[in-house]
């Protein structure tokens, strides 16, 4: 008896709908399956500038009518929280993008630039002439390890910005955006997440402001807010989508409500109409390691009305589930896609994955553990 429920589960799933790769229309945007290429900081962009070596790598893992998010590229001077992170301010990096996106649009993938500012989570080095990184705070990261959770790492104190100082750092926003467009990007994505600034602001165990962008909740979402209104005001609202983790305490930036705040941050994006929210399951308590929580993002799903995008530990089997069940509309995978330049394919016949290499993952090399991840057929 048990071998014939075996069996019959067996031909369920065998039966069952491959749901990661149905087509999903995004707004304007006609995806041919629900993979998405989750933003990877990769610290290949050397001077700040993307390289043609993005070319390929990038172009590996398109798709026609799949969806790309790039990895997180600076808005500013000020923006930068690491080495050989690719930036968006200057017409230079407009320039460099070109060719990268032009490589990813040939191969039919739709591809957005994610725009992003370290705030805190950076050092003198990377700051205009070595001054103290900005922040909501003056409190500086306690943590003793990058994001990863395995780099050790010595965070010095921010600044804290003047309440008159905010409207330039949105404006900084909005130039980016309009030079991702300039550069070819068919929209963008605005990193609200993981200890990065807007996260800072967001978070009521980091900020402490006194002025109108901290203390209550609704203050404290102020400046995404802001970005959000100033970024859709320059592009367009169906070109852009936000990246949360309410429920995360990367770099050292914790909430003592994250239902409360993941709940109020979604409703009120719906009144500016953008595109997409890709957030972080509440389960991946470091940047890699999955661990069972009591929380959910099902009650920011229901209320959110744009496409609902999760991340976060997710692998062929758990992503079909989180459709089936109506928990998504699409799931971003980082590590297996990082490694699988064709993963869709792989998904779609049930394939080995190639295994990654952790100790890759931020080296500066622009091909081993960034371009020669080989495909199914052995090419790379």
């Amino acid at each position: 008896m048990a071998a014939e429920e075996e069996s019959s589960k067996t031909m369920e799933m065998e039966e069952s709908p491959m749901l990661l790769l149905t087509p999903y229309k995004m707004g304007k945007f006609d995806l041919s399956h629900r993979i998405v290429l989750a933003p990877l900081t990769r610290m290949r962009s050397y001077n700040f500038t993307a390289q043609p070596h993005a070319i390929l790598y990038y172009s590996q893992r398109t798709t026609k009518g799949g969806f790309l998010i790039g990895e997180a590229s600076a808005v500013s001077e000020t923006a930068i929280g690491g080495p050989n992170i690719p930036g968006i301010w200057t017409r230079e990096h407009v320039e460099a993008w070109k060719p990268v996106v032009h490589g990813v649009h040939q191969k039919g993938g739709i591809f957005f630039c994610q725009l992003w500012h370290a705030g805190r989570a950076s050092d003198y080095c990377f700051q205009p002439n070595g001054h103290p990184p900005i922040s909501s705070t003056d409190k500086p990261i306690k943590s003793k390890f990058h994001i990863d959770g395995t780099t050790p790492a010595a965070f010095p104190p921010p600044r804290r910005l003047l309440t008159e100082e905010i409207p330039q750092i949105v404006e900084d926003y909005r130039i980016a955006a309009r030079n991702a467009i300039e550069a070819g990007f068919d929209g963008v994505e605005i990193h609200g997440a993981n200890g990065y600034l807007i996260d800072q602001f967001l978070k009521d165990k980091v900020n402490d402001r006194t002025d109108t962008y901290g203390g209550s909740l609704e203050n404290r979402c102020r400046f995404l807010f802001e970005v959000v209104k100033a970024v859709a005001d320059e592009i367009g609202a169906y070109r852009v989508g936000i990246r949360l983790s309410p429920f995360a305490d990367y770099n050292d930036c914790a909430d003592s409500n994250p239902e409360a705040l993941g709940l109020y941050v979604v409703e009120s994006l719906n009144k500016f109409g953008i595109l997409y929210c890709h957030v972080i399951e509440p389960r991946m308590i470091t940047q890699f390691e999955a661990q069972p929580t009591g929380h959910s993002l099902l009650p920011m799903r229901k209320a959110f009305k744009g496409t609902f995008i999760v991340a976060g530990g997710y692998t062929r089997d758990n992503g079909n589930e989180v459709i089936a069940s109506g928990g998504a509309d699409l799931v971003a995978l980082g590590r297996w896609f990082l490694a699988n330049p064709d993963l869709p394919r792989r998904y779609e016949l049930n394939a080995a994955l190639n295994k990654y290499d952790r100790s890759t993952f931020y080296t500066f090399d622009p091909v081993v553990g960034y371009t020669d991840y080989p495909f199914l057929d052995g090419s790379k």
